[in-house]
């Protein structure tokens, strides 16, 4: 029975890998390919490549067991079967909780649905006082504070933009001033973002001001070097043209821009999504090879890799509604309004793991793409589509809670009595 238990866990785990591609790396790259930035295909490649990488070689090598501390695996370590029975519960009821959402183009956090479905089992298996109920509380607050954050930073952005370099009489020249200082903060927050959350396999304990300081040489030294390539665009460019003309060129220095940190995204999407779905199958090895519940588990480099291919190909093979949805649906995007969103939700992220407030990262981006859409005006925003967004957030765990229990209490029918 354990190695049927683990052939179908890493089946599960596999579909779920896919169904995080196709939402949460989907609406990552929707901004970029909204914005035509990059072309679909081109997304699927870069996200394919970079996710893989990102989760083979910054992924979490060691994950808990039971995700985010919301149960005690001491609870159940004298009953291995009936923890790898509930952590297949969990991946079954979040895979098919993320698998509706993308087949309606709802962006979700799979974070949060693999939690529901943690919780489901977790209820019937050591009682529902044992599940810390502490820890959905800030799951819960994330809902406002991830978005309105993001929605702050990328909206502040795009005013900046807006107002100092598309709306002014030479677009060009303003353009030539202020790209220093932008790719100086863009390269600010890849870098810092790269250290802390990239690389925290190395076990870098590097003081944040030390590092924050050590990296604006760095930065200053990408932005000189930034000058240097936006005069080589600019004048690449015929300054006859019309206003529109100059606002339309202008734009592809953001969906350069773009590129870049469409890259990082997938980057860091593989060194901290791909485990939601491979940690419960590592659990699950784990519990069939040692017939006991560890705290922590090891995750293989093999599944970790294979998980990050599993991402990118969920990504080619259903992700294209997501992207619909956080790239055209809620509000037009352009490459200056794409990148406003990026760099918020790259800062944000940045910000809120360092200060230890929980956070999606889906919920972020969308919070940025609303954010510009408000600064641009609020006729801009699709609110129907927002709204059946919010309520597939507010359903996420409730639902993948109560499925996860329906599965589990059948399997434990099935398999244990």
């Amino acid at each position: 029975m354990e190695t049927v238990i683990l052939l179908l866990a890493v089946l599960v785990g596999f579909y779920m890998a896919a169904n995080i591609g196709a939402n949460d790396l989907a609406n990552a790259m929707g901004t970029s390919v909204g914005s035509k930035a990059i072309t679909v295909k081109q997304a699927v490649i870069i996200s394919m490549i970079a996710n893989a990488l990102g989760a083979a070689l910054a992924g979490g090598y060691v994950t808990n067991t039971i995700s985010k501390g919301i149960i005690d695996p001491s609870l159940l370590a004298s009953q291995p079967d009936k923890f790898m029975i509930g952590m297949f519960a969990a991946l079954i009821a979040a895979g098919i909780c993320v698998n509706l959402a993308t087949y309606f183009g709802l962006p979700v956090s799979t974070t949060h649905a693999i939690v529901g479905g943690i919780v489901g089992f977790g209820v019937l298996s050591v009682g529902a006082t044992s599940v810390n109920w502490g820890k959905i509380v800030p799951i819960v607050l994330s809902w406002i504070t991830s978005p309105v954050m993001g929605g702050i930073i990328a909206g502040g952005m795009y005013f900046f933009i807006e107002k100092k370099i598309l709306s002014v009489h030479n677009p060009y020249k303003a353009a030539e001033h202020y790209t220093p200082f932008l790719i100086f903060m863009v390269a600010m927050v890849l870098i810092l973002s790269f250290i802390f959350k990239g690389l925290k396999n190395l076990h870098l304990h590097i003081n944040f001001f030390y590092t924050f300081f050590t990296t604006i040489p760095v930065a200053i030294t990408m932005g000189l070097l930034g000058r240097k390539w936006a005069k080589w665009h600019i004048n690449k460019i015929h300054t006859s043209g019309s206003g529109d003309y100059q606002y339309s060129q202008v734009e592809t220095l953001f969906a350069q821009l773009q590129i870049l940190t469409a890259c990082y995204v997938a980057f860091a999407h593989g060194a901290n999504d791909v485990a939601n779905a491979v940690g419960p199958i590592a659990a699950i090895f784990s519990a069939i090879k040692t017939q006991t519940v560890a705290l922590q588990v090891h995750v293989p480099f093999w599944m970790l890799l294979m998980g990050g291919i599993a991402v990118g190909g969920g990504l080619m093979a259903f992700g294209t509604r997501v992207i619909d949805t956080i790239g055209k649906n809620i509000t037009a995007i352009t490459p200056v309004r794409g990148f406003s969103a990026e760099f918020g939700a790259a800062t944000t992220i940045l910000l809120c793991s360092r200060i230890g407030l929980p956070i999606s990262t889906t919920h972020v981006l969308v919070g940025s793409v609303v954010g510009v859409g408000i600064m641009r005006g609020m006729g801009t925003l699709d609110l129907r589509v927002l709204k059946n967004i919010a309520l597939s957030w507010i359903i996420t765990i409730p639902f993948t809670l109560l499925l996860s229990m329906l599965i589990y209490k059948v399997l434990i029918s099935c398999l244990l009595q």
